[in-house]
């Protein structure tokens, strides 16, 4: 079963930004389509993000404008550059392929306060 490892997220004041990585062992890696999804504390996970096989990229209405998503498939890895936070994004971040097909990782947390 490959797993995901996610990285980068942290304590930050609104305004900062993050990047965050996730990364797996999947030899099959550029021929699935990948997605970046949240958790809030007493929440559902919900999506924030995706990537296409040929790069094409979707944003959750909260995500649009501030958040990028991209991949590098060469180190199997999809990253999500968050700018402008908000104590709203406060959560953890998870990543999987479309239709979760990896076993889900521990997540980053991401915590955004002044």
């Amino acid at each position: 079963q490959v797993q995901a490892v996610e990285s980068g997220g942290g304590l930050v004041q609104p305004g900062d930004s993050l990047r965050l990585s996730c990364a797996a062992s999947d030899t099959n890696f550029k021929n699935k389509g990948m997605v970046w999804y949240r958790q809030a504390p007493g929440a559902e996970r919900r999506w924030v993000a995706s990537i296409s096989t040929s790069n094409t990229a979707l944003y959750a209405d909260s995500a649009q404008g501030r958040f990028t998503i991209s991949r590098d498939n060469a180190k199997n890895v999809v990253h999500l550059v968050m700018n402008n936070l908000k104590p709203e994004d406060t959560a953890v971040y998870y990543c999987n392929t479309v239709g979760q097909m990896w076993t889900w990782g521990q997540g980053t947390q991401v915590t955004v306060s002044s």
